[in-house]
């Protein structure tokens, strides 16, 4: 089910042999820009007409009642209520500790720079709705704004025939769970066109454009968003889930197998990797693929999603070779499940989030870790990072020099305006020591 890449022999130009799914943001923008472009001009009408066209349903308009989201949580299931609200709770604690503090730095007698973090003031979270539904989502995307302070929350979900058009009614609940009412029915592209140009809802009420958009996707999406960026800043251009797992024989090949699969589930095109340094638990993961495949409810995109080009399983010589094809693939979520799984966890440089040991697989991080499962994906955790109270907050530098430090430090003020050939910056200064001269 698994393709093998046997890369004992020496790894070469790793990035370029490894597995990967193709998705094509590109081709999807001609898709996009025209749906953007009527959202621009028409507004409401515009992404009412896109979800009959898309998602077979029309919203009576699209901010979704707030007795309608009273509703979904009011009847929502017990053991879904008791779940999100432990999720809800972890995701505080994990998020506060990422908050930045504020720094005060006496460069030097009377020159102070004051490191300030300040919340955006709006923002729009993007959850899915279509193969799966993610009220978890509505979690990973609220708490770190709250967190950090973000004044107003506005949250898009694709309209559901089952739900009368409204969104799903857990991912409601949630949002009821998280004291968001300003809810949209609006998916897809035009989901992310809404937000970041605003528009009239058909009932005239006022659907403000936001400062920052975050939140996972399919191609449609991340298109709209890649468009809409200068607009408003995002997040990331989120593709397919992965998941990476790097083992040797001590671990254990139903564990692993189960994992695999777990992200496989998402998306025909999500990418479930195996490196390891052992062909007897390659084998081994092989023999318990099929019938975990076979007993699983959504068997068919499983078993696509396993057996496509962006799904394998890696040999490697040695665990620092799988390192070093971890650091390549930088999987959106990696799996460590070898002998001192900690110490080699921590030579990972490159990944969304790392997973330690037998007993703290993705699903953990998906519902109740205390992290955020909102990450970077194709292999662009090389450079970036998962969703996290940084992303709502925009650090300002504020400078406070009095006349004294100021003055000390003017020749060098004015020798370097002279050297770039803009005297203007320094007649800046010297205009405020009219007596001139040296210091």
């Amino acid at each position: 089910m698994l393709q093998r890449i046997d890369l004992r022999g020496g790894l070469g130009n790793v990035r370029a042999l490894l597995p990967r799914a193709g998705v094509d943001v590109t081709t999807a923008l001609s898709t996009v820009e025209p749906l953007v472009a009527d959202v621009r001009e028409r507004g409401a009408t515009a992404v009412l007409d896109a979800a009959e066209r898309f998602d077979g349903v029309r919203p009576e308009r699209l901010r979704v009642p707030t007795e309608v989201i009273a509703s979904a949580e009011a009847t929502m299931d017990p053991a879904v209520r008791a779940a999100l609200t432990e999720s809800i709770a972890r995701a505080r604690i994990g998020h506060a500790a990422q908050l930045p503090t504020e720094q005060v730095t006496t460069v030097v007698p009377g020159g102070v720079v004051r490191q300030r973090w300040i919340p955006v003031r709006r923002v729009g979270l993007y959850v899915p709705g279509g193969l799966a539904l993610y009220p978890s989502s509505v979690v990973m995307n609220v708490v770190p704004a709250q967190v950090a302070g973000v004044e107003a929350i506005a949250i898009t979900s694709p309209p559901q025939r089952s739900n009368a058009g409204w969104p799903d009614p857990n991912v409601l609940a949630a949002c009821a769970l998280l004291g968001v009412d300003e809810v949209y029915a609006a998916g897809g592209a035009q989901g992310i066109a809404l937000l970041a140009l605003g528009a009239l809802d058909v009932d005239g009420g006022v659907i403000e454009p936001v400062d920052v958009i975050t939140g996972p996707g399919n191609v449609y999406v991340t298109a709209a968003k890649r468009l809409l960026r200068g607009t408003v800043a995002i997040d990331s251009e989120a593709g397919p889930t992965e998941i990476a797992v790097v083992a040797d024989d001590s671990a254990d090949a139903e564990h692993v197998a189960a994992d695999l699969v777990s992200q496989a589930e998402h998306d025909p095109l999500a990418a479930s990797v195996l490196i390891t340094d052992s062909p007897a638990l390659a084998d081994a993961v092989d023999a318990a693929l099929p019938a975990r495949v076979d007993a699983t409810k959504h068997s068919e995109r499983v078993r696509t999603a396993l057996s496509g080009r962006q799904s394998g399983t890696v040999l490697v010589a040695s665990i620092d070779d799988a390192i070093t094809v971890a650091d390549a693939y930088a999987a959106e979520h990696l799996e460590i499940q070898t002998r001192d799984a900690g110490a080699v966890a921590a030579r990972i440089c490159n990944a969304g989030a790392i997973f330690v040991g037998a007993f703290s697989p993705v699903s953990l991080g998906d519902y109740c870790a205390g992290s955020n499962h909102v990450l970077p994906t194709s292999g662009t955790a090389r450079y970036s990072a998962g969703l996290s109270t940084a992303t709502f907050l925009r650090p300002v530098q504020v400078i406070d020099y009095t006349r004294a430090a100021l003055d000390e430090v003017r020749p060098h003020v004015l020798a370097l305006a002279q050297a770039e050939d803009l005297p203007a910056h320094g007649e800046a200064v010297s205009a405020r020591f009219p007596e001139g001269g040296a210091r």
